[in-house]
């Protein structure tokens, strides 16, 4: 199985599962199988982590998702997240049922995907050109993109939505600050942020949903402040319904063409300064975007 293959999330940031292609994100990572896709479908449901469509032991069924309905959860970082959506309270539920099971499986990822560490360092040179300052990895899941930008000289923090997540990368970077939050209400100050970065931490968000993410990306970036974002390329959503760990899960992975998703980017007030598509000829291609606020 190829690194990227093994990357791809169900997406649990973020993807999922279908009977039978195993793929793997980075950001999180989850095995799923593919199942035919439906005659007719377009979900704009999303949500805010990452999980997409993976080879390991998810099972994935190809269904629309237009749920909607409320739930609230005490932060262990000391304020409350409020699921106003359903797909945002079942990808917060899934990540924590499955969090052990997607820590064990990015565990030196970033080891095996120069492509990835390569976008990594480029984003840390932004920063720093910059002038520097705090920057928030948001959807950070087990914390292994934050320590490795940490260890880059980024002074970095990250945020999860799933309060399990956000104990093993307390675990694993002690000396890191990580909070639960969602992407879809950041608790941050405007213009607060030197920088951004979403390692595919939106796969799980509808199409609804996105064009209010970047807008609360630039809210909290400064000015130029840069960003990357990282995604699944395709035009599907991929359905998991079986975790790592052989739990049951229920979440759904979207991929998206650069594109579009430049587009809701340049909507929300963000300049498109490059693109990188990695393993165009793969099943599962994945894409980097990185963008610069605008003034």
């Amino acid at each position: 199985m190829s690194t990227w293959t093994r990357y791809i999330r169900y997406a649990m940031a973020p993807v999922i599962t279908m009977p039978a292609v195993t793929t793997v994100e980075p950001g999180r990572l989850s095995p799923t199988t593919a199942s035919p896709e439906p005659t007719a479908r377009q979900a704009s449901a999303g949500t805010a982590m990452p999980m997409a469509a993976t080879g390991g032991g998810h099972r994935q069924n190809w269904r629309s998702v237009n749920g909607a309905g409320s739930a609230e959860q005490s932060a262990s970082s000391g304020y409350r997240v409020t699921m106003t959506d359903a797909w945002l309270s079942e990808t917060r539920s899934s990540y924590d049922t499955d969090a052990s099971g997607y820590a064990e499986k990015v565990r030196g990822l970033l080891d095996e995907s120069p492509y990835l560490r390569s976008s990594l360092a480029l984003f840390a040179e932004l920063v720093h050109g910059a002038g520097g300052g705090q920057v928030a990895d948001i959807g950070c899941g087990p914390g292994y993109v934050t320590g490795h930008l940490h260890d880059a000289g980024v002074d970095v923090f990250g945020i999860d939505l799933s309060p399990e997540m956000v104990a093993i990368a307390r675990q694993d970077y002690p000396d890191l600050r990580f909070e639960v939050g969602t992407m879809t209400d950041l608790d941050l100050a405007d213009d607060s942020l030197a920088g951004i970065i979403a390692f595919w931490s939106v796969i799980h968000v509808p199409d609804h949903a996105m064009p209010g993410v970047f807008e609360q990306f630039r809210r909290v970036l400064r000015p130029q402040g840069p960003l990357l974002v990282g995604f699944h390329v395709g035009d599907e959503i991929r359905h998991t319904s079986e975790g790592y760990t052989g739990r049951p899960i229920n979440v759904d992975t979207h991929h998206r063409r650069p594109s579009k998703v430049a587009g809701w980017l340049r909507d929300a007030g963000f300049a498109i300064e490059a693109e990188l598509v990695i393993g165009p000829d793969k099943d599962v291609p994945g894409a980097v975007i990185f963008a610069r606020r605008d003034a």
